[in-house]
């Protein structure tokens, strides 16, 4: 429609983005609320709808995403890859698929899916790699950095929306989750580097880097990332941090490259959109879940969240007063397990499918299955 219509080709290409989707929908369930129930009606439920995660993966996409933070983790990875005894872009690819999906249960899954992106992209895809072993990468991330924030009660949006009501803390998460999530992280990482390992060994070295950033700059981005994920659940708190962020990097452009406020923006419009469209799925996901039992529920939530995001499935479930601990723990388990299925499972996927569009290829879907079946190593 762009190619024919130029006139109104950049509205048009705006339609054609996939982040697009759900704000767009939520529009128009918007207009349809006011025609029905009037605009009171409509304002009224939009109040009731919480756009904390929404504004966060906003603010958090755009601090890890500045130069001095990629420098800080890049040059980490880099170094504990010197030292490890396997060849440095499988030692590289290794440490972004698990190191930074679990140090996701500490800076949050939306940031630590932006580091790993950006360095996948950066590192690794930026040479000569293959649209399989991108897109096969691409689902082994979204999983891993799925099951990579249940190591905390706050990382992860389907277990930080229960964790305070089913009396969930770090103990717990850490005996229940944690050593499962880890082995399944490395299994997945160290499944995804044995099927591509001779793309890896073929891949030309990386090229020059920009100017380095002086530590004082990477400090004080660190201290703006640890001062955003500490107030992740007081949006006018984080707000505040991110304006004055955002007056910083300014001042100090230099050090700066293109921050990803578009893409960032283009996330948190489609998170926003599903937390509008959530809110109206009640109707149909509470009664399928209440209706399996506690070993049924782990793959019923897995299934599920491909048409839904994970954190809507254990918020439903948190709302019944009745439900045992093996079910909890079952639905969580799958609701997290299933977050690599689609772009919609989980809220940081989004970021993860913006960062690396430039550096992706369309697939051809002559099956509509093409993206569950490149979708991870382990599938």
């Amino acid at each position: 429609m762009a190619r024919r219509h130029a006139r109104h080709a950049g509205v048009w290409r705006l339609l054609a983005e996939v982040e697009v989707v759900f704000g767009f929908w939520a529009m128009l369930l918007f207009l349809g609320m006011s025609l029905i129930e009037g605009p009171a009606g409509a304002t009224r439920y939009l109040d009731g709808c919480d756009f904390t995660e929404p504004m966060f993966v906003f603010a958090i996409m755009v601090i890890a995403g500045t130069r001095p933070i990629l420098q800080f983790a890049a040059c980490a990875i880099a170094g504990v890859a010197r030292v490890l005894p396997v060849q440095r872009n499988l030692a590289t690819y290794l440490l972004v698929l698990t190191i930074v999906p679990l140090l996701g249960s500490l800076i949050t899954e939306p940031a630590a899916m932006t580091l790993a992106a950006i360095l996948l992209r950066d590192e690794i895809f930026g040479r000569n790699a293959s649209e399989h072993f991108k897109y096969a990468t691409l689902g082994a991330l979204f999983v891993n950095i799925s099951i990579g924030g249940t190591l905390t009660t706050f990382a992860a949006p389907p277990i930080f929306m229960v964790a305070e009501k089913w009396h969930w803390d770090m103990n717990f998460m850490l005996s229940t989750f944690g050593s499962k999530a880890a082995l399944a992280i490395v299994a997945n990482a160290g499944i995804a580097a044995l099927r591509f390992r001779e793309e890896l060994f073929r891949m030309r070295a990386s090229q020059a880097r920009v100017g380095r950033v002086p530590l004082p700059i990477v400090g004080v981005h660190l201290l703006f990332l640890g001062a955003l994920v500490a107030h992740s659940h007081h949006p006018a708190t984080f707000m505040g941090v991110f304006l004055f962020f955002l007056g910083f990097a300014h001042a100090y452009g230099r050090y700066q490259s293109r921050l990803v406020l578009k893409e960032a923006l283009l996330v948190a419009f489609f998170l926003a959109g599903l937390v509008v469209l959530g809110g109206m799925q009640a109707w149909w996901l509470k009664p399928m879940l209440l209706n399996l039992d506690a070993d049924a529920v782990y793959y019923g939530a897995a299934a599920l969240t491909a048409f839904t995001d994970n954190a809507v499935l254990t918020y439903l479930a948190s709302l019944v007063d009745s439900l045992t601990p093996a079910f909890k723990v079952a639905l969580v388990a799958g609701a997290v397990t299933g977050g690599g299925l689609t772009i919609i499972t989980n809220a940081p996927n989004p970021a993860g499918a913006a960062i690396l569009k430039p550096v992706l290829k369309a697939p051809r879907l002559i099956r509509g299955s093409y993206f569950l079946e490149q979708s991870s190593p382990l599938a």
